[in-house]
């Protein structure tokens, strides 16, 4: 039986989401086809956690871990890390220079993917709707007036390099613009200032799945907040309805652009991009490569309204990475 590390946790703010996602992925892929083996990738150490918690120091030399003097290697890693190092291309290109198979796509598309802007640089001349935006890197000088008049109010403030909603702000008047880059770079140095887009703001999971690159069911996000924010995701501030209550043209131009910029980015593994809807277009806002795994979070609904199990879901994603041509 192949042996499979699921790394979990990260040196982000998204840590403890993540560690919920890898216990979801242990719980659900098949251990009598695989032998499965929970890797805590943390601030303080990485380590491999057995079912009495206890931990064991993860070998970075060769990513093996030794129990009981016998040494164990891994041949492939399903990767549950929200942020850095799993989702920002790190741990990707350190498993490519061992030739470890992992689930995720590849160091460079989870490297611009992770960054904001330069994603959507990337986007544009492809013709992908985004919102007007303002970059800032810590250290520049800020100019309100010039900020405002480039992307209006309301607005928002947002780390480059973060998710699950860190550090995001909505500014509605121009005295809240500086508290909130500040907030933003309390989790990053670099910030995108974006216009306000006032539509339906829909999630949609794009998957390679038994070797097809498959459009999930569209889920819609109603928020009890201002906006999609970390409340909203993970303490039930907002409804998630799938299928989303969109019409059949929206939904046929989402699945589109959705499909369009997975081929263009040359995307593998799992991606949920977020949009919003305006006027009947879709206009996005970011994309996720390695997006949540626990019973609240969208993809696992997109799949299950789409007939996947979590079995089936990770079982695939664990063959496929086998599966890839490795130097």
């Amino acid at each position: 039986m192949k042996n499979v590390a699921i790394i979990m946790g990260g040196y982000s703010s998204e840590y403890k989401i993540s560690l919920k996602s890898g216990e979801v992925v242990y719980n659900h892929l098949d251990s009598t086809k695989y032998n499965l083996y929970k890797i805590h990738l943390l601030t303080e150490g990485w380590f491999y956690v057995d079912e009495q918690n206890n931990r064991f120091v993860v070998d970075k030399n060769d990513f093996s871990v030794t129990v009981n003097n016998q040494k164990i290697q891994f041949d492939v890693v399903f990767n549950a890390i929200h942020g850095t190092p799993g989702e920002d291309g790190l741990i990707q290109a350190y498993l490519k220079l061992l030739n470890i198979p992992q689930t995720s796509c590849n160091y460079y598309q989870s490297a611009l993917t992770f960054n904001k802007r330069d994603m959507l640089s990337v986007l544009k001349p492809y013709g992908i709707k985004t919102a007007i935006s303002y970059y800032l890197n810590k250290g520049d000088v800020i100019d309100e007036n010039q900020i405002i008049q480039r992307v209006g109010l309301p607005c928002f403030v947002k780390p480059n390099k973060s998710g699950s909603s860190f550090g995001i702000s909505m500014v509605k008047e121009s005295e809240q613009l500086l508290p909130a880059i500040e907030k933003a770079y309390a989790e990053d140095d670099e910030i995108i200032i974006e216009s306000y887009l006032k539509g339906t703001e829909v999630s949609v999971g794009v998957i390679k799945y038994k070797d097809q690159t498959i459009v999930l069911p569209i889920t819609e996000i109603v928020s009890e907040n201002d906006f999609f924010d970390y409340e909203a995701k993970y303490e039930g501030k907002s409804s998630e309805i799938t299928p989303a209550r969109i019409s059949d043209e929206e939904k046929a131009k989402v699945e589109d652009v959705a499909k369009r910029i997975y081929t263009i980015l040359k995307m593998d593994g799992f991606s949920r991009s977020e949009f919003i809807l305006v006027g009947g277009e879709p206009f996005l806002l970011e994309m996720n490569t390695v997006p949540g795994l626990t019973a609240e979070s969208i993809l696992p609904q997109q799949a299950r309204e789409a007939g996947i199990s979590l079995n089936e879901l990770f079982n695939s994603a664990i063959e496929l990475a086998l599966n890839r041509i490795h130097f």
